[in-house]
């Protein structure tokens, strides 16, 4: 190959593990040569001379939650940009599907990790401290303490979820619900503590009734928000823990024949591309998946340069999307006590 592309030995290896600059114009005419001589890298001969397979692994539950979508995209196009490549496991929110997950990966070689941890992932994360393999924590930041050589980030989550609050309580409304996913998730307790602070500030007593989160098998999240509807006194208003919460809400709006924000407004943590597409279109908070993506592999390629790094954790702001789901304040002069 390399006498095809005219360069020498040394050059072609440069190209491909991108270990030293090379001009444009000798780099194409490498990549000329790999493409026309049908050219496979030995990935398994370069991780044993190298150490390193410049691949990164990514367990989460990318498939069926649409909202990790956006955090795969910003990490896979962030990786590449660095010449690594992704290995991607979808772990269903599962923590025994996230311990394989997390195996089956480490079984790859990859360099590092990047993990959205489950409720109870000890076992995963325990796995990955064992084998003292740099990682980053992303979306959830647990509560305890990191273990040594992981990082986390994620989003701001109690603040804001109290802004929403803000916002429904300057409109008129003092019933107001939460519904959340699984109430056991580090994202889950912190929003539901911003709700309550929300109330508390805007002087609106917390009622238990008024909270549901993590439906079970035999109690599931559907009927759960159904029975907020019948109570005797219903919430005019509902804050949605996440997106799949909201979506789950407005089924049941529909199946209860209310309509937003005539007879109910909602709110909702977490953005998704057609939110503002709905009618009416939902005022969010929208967390920077993309960035938080980004910054996430920097912060793993940071540490593997520098594996004595002291656990770092950082928290994004995300921002208000005002839009039409709560309706003008006049709308709601009705709800006022």
């Amino acid at each position: 190959m390399a006498r095809v592309a005219g360069v020498s030995s040394s050059t072609v290896s440069h190209v491909i593990n991108n270990t030293r600059y090379i001009s444009p114009s000798t780099r194409k005419a490498v990549l000329d040569a790999i493409e026309s001589t049908g050219y496979l890298a030995d990935g398994i001969a370069r991780s044993l001379r190298t150490g390193t397979t410049q691949s990164i692994g990514l367990a989460m539950s990318a498939l069926s939650n649409t909202y990790f979508a956006a955090f795969v995209h910003a990490i896979e196009k962030e990786i590449s940009r660095s010449g690594f490549s992704l290995v991607l496991a979808d772990t269903h929110d599962d923590p025994e599907r996230e311990a394989r997950a997390v195996q089956e990966i480490l079984a790859l070689r990859v360099d590092g990790m990047i993990v959205a941890p489950t409720n109870g992932s000890v076992a995963a994360l325990d796995k990955l401290a064992a084998h003292n393999v740099p990682t980053i924590l992303i979306d959830r930041v647990p509560p305890d303490p990191l273990r040594r050589g992981m990082d986390a980030i994620g989003v701001e989550n109690a603040e804001p979820t109290a802004q929403l609050v803000d916002h429904l309580a300057e409109i008129g409304h003092s019933r107001i619900a939460f519904v959340g996913p699984n109430s056991a998730l580090s994202t889950t307790r912190e929003r539901l503590e911003g709700f309550r602070e929300g109330l508390r500030r805007n002087g609106i007593e917390a009622d238990d009734e008024l909270i549901t989160s993590g439906g079970t098998p035999e109690n599931p999240t559907p009927a759960r928000i159904a029975q907020l509807f019948d109570l005797e006194d219903p919430p005019t208003a509902i804050v949605a823990g996440n997106n799949e919460m909201t979506i789950s809400v407005m089924q049941q709006l529909r199946g209860h024949g209310r309509r937003v924000p005539d007879d109910v407004a909602l709110v909702c943590f977490d953005d998704f591309e057609w939110a503002d597409l709905f009618a009416p279109r939902l005022t969010a908070m929208a967390q920077p998946a993309d960035e938080i993506g980004r910054r996430a592999v920097q912060m793993l390629f940071e540490r593997l340069k520098d594996r004595d790094l002291e656990s770092r954790v950082v928290r994004l702001p995300p921002t208000f999307e005002h839009r039409d789901s709560c309706g003008p304040a006049a709308l709601h002069r009705r709800h006022r006590r």
